[in-house]
C-alpha cells in the first residue's frame, strides 16, 4: 500500500517511508524475500526484548550488545544504512514530512 494508510500509519506515495507524529521513517526494503524479511523482523524483536531486559537489569554490556543487534537487524531490513532504492533520491529518514518534498501529500492527509 503506498500513498495510503497501513493500519494507522500513513505510507508515502513511493512506499519509502511511513509517517509517525509527522516524521518520516524509512520502511523495510520491499525487494526482500518474505521469509528473509520475517526472519529479520524476528531478530529485531528479539533484540528489542534484549534491550529491555538489559535496561531492567542495569547490564551495560548486554545493553550495548542488544543495541548492536537492533542496529544490525534494522540495517539488514533496509531501515538504516544505505538506501534500498536506486534512483538517486536522497534519504529523508527522520525528517519532518512538512519540510520535505512530501509536504503537499502529507498536508493532504488531514
Amino acid at each position: 500500500m503506498t500513498g495510503t494508510k497501513r493500519g494507522d500509519v500513513p505510507v508515502t506515495p513511493d512506499g519509502r517511508y511511513i509517517v509517525v507524529r509527522g516524521r518520516l521513517w524509512r520502511r523495510s526494503n520491499p525487494a526482500l524475500a518474505e521469509d528473509v524479511r520475517q526472519a529479520l523482523v524476528a531478530d529485531l524483536m528479539s533484540a528489542r526484548r534484549a534491550v529491555g531486559t538489559a535496561r531492567r537489569a542495569g547490564d551495560k554490556d548486554a545493553l550495548a550488545d542488544a543495541g548492536r543487534r537492533v542496529d544490525d537487524a534494522k540495517t539488514a531490513l533496509g531501515e538504516r544504512g544505505p538506501v534500498w532504492w536506486d534512483d538517486g533520491a536522497p534519504d529523508l529518514n527522520r525528517h519532518m514530512a512538512r519540510t520535505t518534498p512530501y509536504r503537499d501529500w502529507f498536508e493532504g492527509l488531514a
